[in-house]
């Protein structure tokens, strides 16, 4: 076996809670470059109002990092980390570590096993619940990673703290949670891509014996999931981070924001970064799933007899 063996008394709703917000924070800390890159792949050619010109243009992962680097130093790939963190411990916590005890919920009595039907609304129960708990610290978050785009007299925030303040100040409360709708929809849909699809295919190789509940299989389920997940859910992640970085009054509403996009870019505008979006989402799911899997197996470990 690789790992920990599976544990024969299962782990409780608050380890599983835990775990999810730490290995959340684990694959942040793995793969935070790579979401940084994916947001201001998003928002380049954006038109802003008041009118900006940026002079630095990126080209594909690679570039966008490489440039991030040369022109605002290797700290830049990490710009919202604290948010980012901070979102995890909340965000993960509710829609993966709570995903379990709601499908249990759900799931009719005396039924052997459990639908898709029943797998897809525990998603997006857990995913809307989440957004609505943690989305100030995504704002932040998507605010700050695009922060470091602008020259340094039109950066808006000063740290993580500031971008809160500053938020809240002139734009009011409502302001930290700009783009709850549209952020809604895409968690409610990378929740089942990635949650559904990992349990589905878990389910399948368990079932059929192709592997043992162990890393491979975690690591095989987890690749799968995160793939499936950044198809499904780019459209609406491009105008979930522009609509989030717009400025006051820059959009109406959501839908304003993407009739823009696609009256700027056409339909290839939605997938914009979709490569860094894999990439990230991908390994996002590996790293953390894995570690899911492996911390609850500890915990479990842990507690007294």
């Amino acid at each position: 076996m690789v790992g920990l063996k599976p544990p024969e008394v299962p782990p409780t709703t608050a380890m599983k809670f835990v775990s999810a917000g730490m290995a959340g924070c684990i694959a942040d800390l793995c793969t935070f470059p790579l979401d940084t890159a994916k947001v201001r792949l998003q928002i380049q050619g954006e038109v802003r109002i008041p009118r900006t010109i940026s002079s630095v243009e990126y080209r594909g992962v690679l570039g966008t990092l490489s440039t991030m680097v040369r022109t605002e130093g290797p700290r830049s790939l990490y710009s919202g980390l604290a948010a980012g963190l901070q979102r995890q411990m909340s965000f993960a916590s509710i829609r993966i570590g709570l995903y379990d005890s709601v499908k249990q919920l759900y799931t009719p009595k005396g039924a052997e096993n459990t639908g898709l039907a029943v797998r897809l609304l525990a998603g997006c129960t857990t995913g809307a619940v989440a957004v609505a708990c943690a989305q100030p610290t995504d704002v932040v978050k998507v605010r700050f990673q695009a922060n470091g785009a602008l020259l340094d007299r039109a950066r808006r925030y000063s740290s993580t703290v500031d971008a809160y303040r500053t938020i809240a100040r002139e734009e009011g409360v409502r302001g930290l949670w700009r783009g709850t709708l549209p952020n809604i929809a895409r968690n409610a849909i990378i929740n089942c891509g990635e949650l559904v699809t990992y349990d589905i295919l878990k389910d399948m190789l368990l079932r059929t014996q192709l592997m043992a509940d162990n890393v491979p299989c975690h690591f095989v389920a987890a690749f799968g999931a995160g793939f499936c997940a950044t198809v499904v859910a780019s459209p609406v992640d491009v105008v979930k981070t522009r609509y989030m970085n717009a400025s006051p009054g820059q959009y109406r509403n959501a839908l304003s924001c993407l009739l823009a996009l696609l009256m700027q870019d056409g339909l290839a505008g939605l997938y914009k970064g979709f490569i860094p979006s894999f990439l990230r989402l991908g390994s996002w799911n590996v790293v953390m799933f894995v570690s899911y899997e492996q911390l609850q197996r500890a915990a479990v470990l842990a507690r007294p007899a």
